[in-house]
């Protein structure tokens, strides 16, 4: 496929990940093509990234190298899936995780597309060889897992389908890095992909450490946002540990491997999340943060203009 017949790419499916990703990919100048099953939704998606856009201009947080106007110009919305997808090159699907609904789509899609047409899936927690399952040509397919919100949060998680073609990680990743993401490729699949299991590794200690009466809700969070999460800002543990030692990650591991393996040998079992322990965590977590609409709606808020100065301090370094 030449460069030429690269510039259309079909989202499908308008709610928030759908949206977000229109909007990525209209920042680095691509056709999107919206479509959505529930008439009428897809227009709607189209006036809502609007109100997005011209928020971001005015807070100066617009991606790319184009205006809102320009960029809004690049969107169209359908209701018809073969409209939709006409002249495109790639297919970010969008729809609500699950895998029969999924695997529907993407049986629907292949019938109506070229054989060189790329079709991604946003899954988070399906793996490939189930989401592409009844796909007939599967060496065209591939998971592009981004994180919520993809718009400040630049990472896209490209996992294979053990039938995917190399040339196929090669395009997408190349796409990603155009639209200013941030892609990392697994060399093949597993269940929650790497940042989810990282996720649930963090996950699991914190939370036996507050089982465990060692130390509270609020304050290890402030272990990672203070702490940890100072460097993970922008280097990885594997970064971190080689600038540690004097002599290197080799040097590291000489110096601390052995307190790091006697601490990993100390963790406790998976924690039952769903425990009678478990509520008094969750009430912890409450008093700080009530879990109602207006008290959730508000710290989100916070924390995506947080995260986007966040990004746009790492842009300026």
């Amino acid at each position: 496929m030449s460069s030429s017949d690269m510039k259309t790419i079909t989202v499908v499916g308008s709610g928030l990940i759908g949206r977000s990703w229109a909007m990525v990919f209209a920042s680095g100048g691509y056709n999107v093509k919206i479509y959505d099953n529930q008439p009428g939704q897809a227009a709607k998606a189209i006036t809502e990234i609007r109100k997005q856009l011209e928020e971001l201009e005015e807070a100066h947080m617009l991606r790319g190298d184009l205006n809102a106007t320009q960029q809004l110009a690049l969107l169209s919305s359908y209701d018809d899936l073969a409209r939709a997808l006409e002249g495109a090159f790639f297919v970010q699907e969008c729809v609500f995780e699950q895998l029969e609904v999924k695997q529907s789509v993407f049986q629907d899609i292949e019938r109506l597309v070229g054989k060189d047409v790329i079709l991604s899936s946003s899954t988070s927690c399906l793996v490939p060889s189930n989401v592409f399952a009844k796909v007939q040509n599967r060496s065209r397919c591939l998971v592009s897992h981004p994180v919520n919100p993809p718009y400040y949060v630049k990472l896209v998680e490209l996992v294979p389908h053990p039938e995917t073609a190399a040339n196929v990680m090669d395009t997408t990743h190349a796409v990603m890095t155009k639209v200013g993401q941030a892609p990392v490729c697994l060399k093949r699949e597993i269940d929650g992909f790497a940042l989810n299991r990282v996720q649930a590794a963090i996950i699991a200690e914190s939370w036996r450490l507050v089982q465990d009466g060692v130390i509270s809700v609020k304050d290890i969070d402030l272990v990672m946002s203070e702490g940890l999460g100072m460097r993970y800002a922008f280097i990885g543990p594997m970064e971190t540990m080689h600038l540690n030692a004097p002599e290197g990650l080799e040097d590291y591991m000489k110096r601390y491997g052995q307190g790091i393996t006697r601490v990993l040998t100390s963790f406790g079992p998976v924690p039952d999340f769903f425990s009678e322990g478990a509520k008094s965590i969750i009430n912890e977590m409450c008093e700080l943060i009530p879990s109602d609409q207006q008290h959730l709606s508000a710290r989100i808020e916070r924390r995506d203009q947080l995260l986007m100065g966040l990004a746009k301090l790492k842009k300026d370094h």
